[in-house]
């Protein structure tokens, strides 16, 4: 039990770094409440998956070449940008009705959130990193069932981290006022952003290395 309490840890640990997913994640339980900010964490799971199976599968070296690592440190600042820039559009004109109101397509959400966590070199390096490191150690101490087990409390955490978020910020809506919306779009927006350029210099320096 306690080993799978540590895993649950681990995949906690992955998702609470404050980061540009949990940033686009609050961002949409102010504005769309908790159906949106939950379905967008989920897409962001998804990825997480994929990355899981990756790892599994022992495709980690194909991750590792400087061209792939390149493109997807481009491709996430591509994805910051983008996501930052909607999120700045149109703050002028932002009314508390017009959240509480919202309907941004659920399947959007999903998108968004799976993109966003594809082409974010961060949780690469996580399931690269940390959970391949601890995979390769596992594997060589514990049956295939074992291993499934302590994958699931991974998600287990993750998944924990994702129905918090959409809790917490869904729960501040009844908060907001005009002016404190308009700030934290602002806010939400910059920061996307200020990632977008972070991934984009990272991108630069592996492409002119």
């Amino acid at each position: 039990m306690s080993a799978i309490l540590s895993y649950v840890l681990l995949g906690l640990s992955l998702a609470a770094p404050i980061g540009p997913i949990n940033a686009a994640q609050m961002d949409r339980g102010l504005k769309g409440g908790f159906l949106p900010s939950w379905i967008f964490g989920l897409g962001a799971i998804s990825a997480d998956v994929l990355y899981m199976l990756m790892v599994y599968l022992g495709l980690v070296h194909f991750i590792n070449v400087p061209v792939i690592k390149t493109f997807l440190w481009l491709f996430g600042s591509f994805v910051l940008f983008f996501t930052g820039i909607e999120s700045l559009k149109g703050v002028g004109q932002l009314q508390v009705r017009d959240f509480r109101q919202s309907k941004e397509p659920l399947i959007k959400s999903y998108i968004s959130g799976f993109l966003m966590s594809l082409s974010n070199p961060l949780t690469i390096l996580f399931w690269i990193g940390i959970f391949g490191s601890v995979f390769a150690e596992t594997a060589s101490n514990f049956e295939t069932h074992d291993l499934i087990i302590y994958s699931g409390s991974i998600f287990m955490g993750i998944f924990i981290w994702d129905i918090s978020m959409a809790a917490i910020s869904s729960g501040f809506r009844r908060l907001l006022t005009n002016g404190l919306i308009k700030f934290i779009s602002i806010i939400s927006g910059l920061s996307l952003i200020g990632f977008g350029f972070y991934f984009g210099k990272e991108g630069l320096k592996l492409f002119f290395k």
